[in-house]
């Protein structure tokens, strides 16, 4: 993408999280405000991940290679937080979540399952169930940045990135974002030598993020590319992961977005991984 789609890309992002802003007073409030590093961080991941006390979302996936040919993925997002512990201005966010996937298309990962027990002090425990084996795989730490389901966008994309595992620095405050520099503190568990985030300074969702190489150079982008106001909470309806290296893509469309369902802990386990819980799927 050049620096004049860029910032096209930004400009476009500001207008709908204005908007979204506009819908959210308390927002507003704390758009006013000055806020420390740890606090931005911390706003950031319960906007990106956090919203209600669990959550539903259909969820479509298009990957398109570099040659322009797309294939297509259909699935539910189901979440559940366990008890939390907010202190934004002192250290990260403490507490459980879970989150439970479902495809349903196309035909070849139809019944296919992928459960996290997301942990804030530890590597998170992945699990994905693959109905052509009957086969519960674990994913091992050192997979989560790997892709997800052959999309643009890893394994710890879905859940979050732990924002303990990284030192966060304020690079640049402009008219509509705040843009954090965050470096691994264990570089040689991750590809990238770190990535900038850019946080839309109403709402703090991240509408950007660039990751680079250890040779500086920028091979990873993602880009919120629509903000809706959704049961009081802006949340973000359509996003892209691009691949700089190979010329790919994956855009995601959320639909039915849903906070606080009233999603039962039981279900986010491996029994649950064989025998979905259809009820809570539809």
């Amino acid at each position: 993408m050049t620096a004049q789609r860029s910032f096209r890309a930004l400009a476009a992002i500001a207008v709908l999280s204005a908007v979204a802003l506009l819908a959210n007073p308390g927002a507003r409030a704390n758009a006013q405000a000055a806020p420390s590093v740890t606090e931005m961080v911390n706003r950031a991941n319960l906007a990106s991940y956090f919203q209600g006390n669990d959550g539903r979302v259909r969820v479509s996936m298009t990957i398109t290679d570099s040659q322009k040919r797309t294939r297509t993925r259909e699935m539910t997002i189901l979440r559940v937080d366990g008890p939390r512990t907010d202190s934004l201005a002192g250290r990260a966010y403490l507490g459980p979540q879970k989150y439970y996937v479902y495809f349903t298309r196309p035909a070849d990962v139809n019944k296919m399952a992928f459960l996290v027990w997301k942990q804030q002090n530890r590597d998170d425990d992945r699990w994905l169930y693959l109905p052509a084996l009957d086969l519960v795989k674990r994913i091992a730490a050192a997979d989560k940045r790997t892709s997800f389901v052959g999309s643009d966008f890893f394994y710890e994309d879905v859940s979050g990135r732990n924002i303990d595992f990284d030192t966060h620095e304020l690079k640049e405050v402009t008219a509509n974002f705040y843009v954090l520099r965050n470096t691994p503190k264990r570089p040689g568990s991750v590809e990238f030598a770190y990535y900038d985030m850019y946080l839309h300074k109403g709402t703090f969702l991240p509408v950007r993020v660039e990751y680079f190489d250890r040779r500086g150079r920028k091979y990873r982008v993602y880009d919120a590319l629509e903000v809706k106001t959704i049961q009081g909470r802006p949340t973000v309806v359509k996003a892209r992961m691009s691949n700089l290296n190979t010329g790919s893509s994956t855009v995601v469309t959320y639909r039915n977005v849903r906070y606080d369902v009233g999603l039962p802990d039981g279900i986010f386990s491996e029994r649950y991984l064989r025998r979905a819980p259809t009820e809570y799927l539809r």
